[in-house]
């Protein structure tokens, strides 16, 4: 059973760093793209990022270019997004997702979510 467990949320100070993982199991990790969305309260979920099977990112929301950074480790069965330079605006949980071989925006193109991890930014 596909299964993808992140970690790493919790509080930064503004200008802080975090890094979130998203851990699978059960597929074929290496094939397929990873992405990373964000829900803040009241708002709908938006794509943030998404690495493809052999590593090339985008990189969806304007405000996250240049601070935030995804990677992962076909080895480890791992993705990560690297986020520096926080501010209040990053307050949301973090989702990852994956379960199509290309990357897209579109939250409807992927059928395996984890289970989201909060990150809250403020002084």
């Amino acid at each position: 059973q596909l299964q993808l467990v992140e970690s790493g949320g919790g509080s930064a100070q503004p200008g802080g760093s975090l890094r979130l993982s998203c851990v699978a199991s059960g597929y074929r990790f290496d094939y397929y793209s990873i992405a990373w969305f964000r829900q803040a309260p009241g708002k709908e979920r938006e794509a943030v990022a998404c690495i493809r099977d052999i590593g090339g990112a985008i990189y969806y929301e304007d405000s996250v270019k240049g601070r935030f950074t995804t990677s992962r480790d076909n080895s480890k069965k791992t993705a990560y997004l690297q986020m520096n330079k926080l501010t209040p605006e990053d307050t949301a949980v973090y989702y990852c997702a994956s379960g199509n071989y290309q990357c897209y925006p579109d939250r409807f193109q992927y059928n395996y979510w984890g289970q989201g991890t909060q990150v809250t930014v403020s002084s």
